[in-house]
């Protein structure tokens, strides 16, 4: 029989003697968060991937202002039957561009019909241009594109018009991620509690995580939705959320639920069963969603929008989580008691055992501690074999290319790429602020030449007329008149040579003596500010990340070195992630497997950012896990290699579970075709399901049995300290167990007395 628990009950017993009032209370607050979160949301915004107060973005409101010039935020593509030239097509021309401006409402539009400027007509002569800035900020933009674009494309009279540009990319890529939404919706969850029911063996213990992750789910987007209306939130913020917060809340219950079936099992009544669950389990829950919450809190850092919304919705996930499964979980495991075993459809299939315990694990377990250097040797081989491609990685800013082919934004951009000579993404724009085309004429000139010399730089563009190869090819023009305003003007510059060489261009005409001072904007310098930025910010980021992380694993574990090997670990198994990324999006494998997305040669920048806030965070997750697990073996047996089996043969299959759950719940982003969900979920399934098995299943115990009893000391000071603020004060108020553990292995002496941090 299973020894009673002594001592004071703890807030769990307090919070659960009337588990009835909390799940009342709990299906009250449910219906509201439900009825919130399937609101109409406020101010979405697709856009964000650009570092916002660098010198382009800078420079590109100046050019904007001062001369309604710079990246449109609308591009139309008109093609007609006849030369765009001719008479008739000419007047019609100027007729859809009039129209299109009165639509815009004071927003400048220009077509090849009204500048002349021959770049805007196709090298065939039967297509144009017209561009339209949108007033506003980029989600106010891409919602006037949403209304606008249909009213302008399609059947014009003589043309057939066609969209593309920043603002409609937005709006077709929140279309359609509102369309991923409720394909995630509707595929996600039934696939992860098919998952929850092969794993458990009982629709009830089943729907106990499920209930949970829907709970942090609908919470989240309840929070959201007013949240939206005082900032612009990314699109897809709500698909990511969507299957993080699902993921991660299952995983939670999942390790609830299983302990305390286990508790049970070994004779507890319901009440002591809860109890010991949630003061072991519970607080490894508590320290998990803290982690997390530190990763997320991160992503604030960074100066791109895109990055911060994620990181507010990853937050409130994460507490909602946590939330729920130490207060509602508790209640409904009283309430069920016995009964958590009910209702097994497929119970005619699955072999009857032992639950709590896998035979897998428990072999691998002994292989690991067995060969440690030889398991441990092969585990980082494979690793770093997956890592490989990531040496070789290349960063950019989203665009079209995000969008299937076949939307209309993508294929516009394609076709206007093909059949027009000027470059939009490789164009550059250098504003001279201080500097007057007439009364700094000679100043102007030289510059100009000095500027067309550099290698990489094709026509240069000037209110003087343009240059190449360090000397003028022609007078001004109409054209000229673009680059002129009242004390200041500006140059655009067409970069030549490999797309590679574009960056370095911008650094070059940066550090470029000028008459006054000159600021350098357009695509390339977006991209090349925004990686500055983001790199920038990263040391600090991660330094806040690895020291929390640190921190918060010394409070509970008491240990030195297993903090440190939890970070290491994690940046090893977050490495072998990226390499696939690399591998997979940048130089475009597995395209027939993952279904067809166009490679751009390169990664969003934002992208391994969020990646790694998510999956460290995960890998700490199952790290806090595997190792409570542990833990408490080694303080019930003093037997470290036989600690290590037992815990890993305990916790292997839920933490595998828990991966593979998490990375079934992000199959709706796998096969999104929105690339950069894509991208995202693969990464974070690929990373949990690495981690949950190379580095949880057979690094960590190599590891832990190669450094033994190391892994539970502290200097004296340390430990004092943690007596007194860590973790370890739970462990006083859990009563001793019969259960006997596994046998000792062969080659394990009874230890003696573990020290101070970890004593019970």
């Amino acid at each position: 029989m299973r020894k009673t628990t002594h001592g004071r009950r703890g807030k769990t017993g307090r919070r659960t003697r009337r588990p009835w009032w909390v799940l009342l209370a709990t299906a009250g607050v449910g219906t509201v968060l439900a009825l919130t979160a399937f609101a109409a949301p406020g101010r979405l915004s697709n856009g964000g991937y650009i570092a916002e107060g660098t010198e382009a973005t800078h420079a590109e409101a100046l050019l904007q202002e001062r001369f309604a010039a710079g990246i449109p935020d609308l591009v139309l593509y008109v093609r007609s039957h006849q030369p765009v030239d001719t008479k008739e097509v000419a007047r019609a021309g100027r007729e859809f561009t009039r129209r299109v401006g009165e639509r815009t409402g004071g927003g400048e539009v220009f077509s090849y019909w009204s500048v002349g400027d021959r770049r805007l007509m196709s090298e065939d002569g039967r297509a144009a241009l017209v561009t339209v800035d949108l007033q506003g900020s980029e989600d106010v933009a891409a919602r006037r594109a949403a209304e606008l674009v249909p009213h302008l494309t399609g059947a014009r009279g003589m043309f057939t018009v066609t969209a593309t540009g920043p603002a409609w990319v937005m709006a077709q890529a929140t279309e359609l991620s509102h369309a991923e939404l409720i394909r995630a919706e509707l595929v996600g969850a039934p696939l992860t509690a098919l998952v929850l029911l092969f794993a458990f063996g009982s629709l009830t213990a089943a729907l106990l995580p499920a209930a949970v992750g829907a709970l942090a789910v609908a919470g989240t987007f309840a929070l959201l939705q007013p949240l939206s209306t005082f900032m612009p939130l990314s699109a897809f913020a709500f698909n990511i959320t969507t299957a993080l917060g699902f993921g991660l809340a299952v995983d939670y219950g999942l390790f609830v639920v299983s302990r305390y079936r286990e508790e049970l099992a070994a004779g507890a009544a319901p009440p002591e069963a809860v109890e010991t669950t949630m003061r072991t389990v519970g607080r490894t829950v508590l320290f998990s969603a803290g982690t997390m919450v530190i990763c997320f809190a991160a992503l604030l850092l960074f100066p791109l929008s895109f990055l911060r919304s994620l990181a507010l919705a990853g937050i409130s996930v994460v507490v909602l989580a946590a939330a729920a499964t130490r207060l509602v979980l508790p209640a409904l495991l009283l309430v069920i008691g016995h009964r958590i075993d009910r209702l097994d459809p497929l119970a005619s299939l699955r072999r009857r055992g032992r639950t709590d315990r896998s035979p897998l694990w428990l072999r691998v377990a002994r292989l690991a501690t067995g060969r440690p250097v030889l398991a441990g040797g092969c585990a980082i081989l494979f690793l770093l074999a997956l890592a490989m491609p990531f040496t070789h990685a290349r960063f950019g800013v989203t665009d079209e290319r995000v969008l299937p082919e076949k939307a209309e934004s993508h294929a516009t951009a394609t076709r206007i790429g093909r059949e027009f000579p000027l470059p939009w993404t490789r164009t550059l724009a250098i504003l001279l602020p201080d500097t007057d085309a007439v009364d700094q004429r000679e100043e102007l000139d030289a510059y100009a030449r000095r500027v067309s010399a550099l290698p990489t730089t094709g026509e240069v563009g000037t209110a003087l007329g343009t240059y190449r190869e360090g000397r003028r090819t022609s007078g001004p023009s109409v054209d000229s008149l673009l680059y002129v305003s009242t004390g200041s003007t500006w140059l655009s510059v067409i970069a030549e040579g490999p797309p590679s060489a574009d960056e370095p261009l911008v650094r070059e005409l940066r550090a470029l003596s000028s008459p006054g001072r000159h600021l350098v904007s357009g695509r390339p310098a977006r991209v090349l500010d925004t990686k500055n930025a983001v790199l920038g910010v990263l040391p600090t980021a991660a330094a806040i990340v690895v020291g929390a992380v640190l921190l918060l694993l010394f409070l509970f574990t008491g240990s030195i070195l297993i903090p440190v090997k939890a970070v290491s670990m994690g940046a090893l198994s977050l490495s072998a992630s990226f390499g696939a990324m690399v591998y997979v999006f940048q130089d475009g494998h597995l395209r027939s497997v993952l279904g067809d997305f166009t490679v751009t040669g390169e990664l969003e920048t934002s992208m391994p950012v969020l990646i790694f806030g998510a999956a460290f965070a995960l890998s700490v997750d199952y790290e806090l896990f595997l190792i409570s697990r542990i833990q408490e073996e080694y303080r019930r047996t003093g037997h470290h290699r036989n600690a290590v089996i037992t815990g890993l043969a305990r916790t292997g299959r839920m933490i595998t579970v828990a991966a593979v759950i998490f990375a079934v719940a992000l199959l709706p982003l796998v096969s999104s075709a929105i690339t950069l969900l894509k991208l995202v979920g693969l990464g974070l399934a690929l990373a949990v399901l690495v981690d949950a098995t190379v580095v949880r299943g057979v690094l960590v115990p190599a590891f832990m049995q190669l450094t033994g009893r190391a892994n539970w000391w502290a200097p004296r000071p340390l430990a004092a300290l943690h007596r007194r603020i860590g973790a370890d004060r739970w462990h006083r108020h859990i009563g001793p167990s019969t259960r006997t553990g596994l046998p000792a292995a062969r080659d394990s002496a009874p230890a003696p007395e573990p020290n101070s941090t970890t004593a019970r």
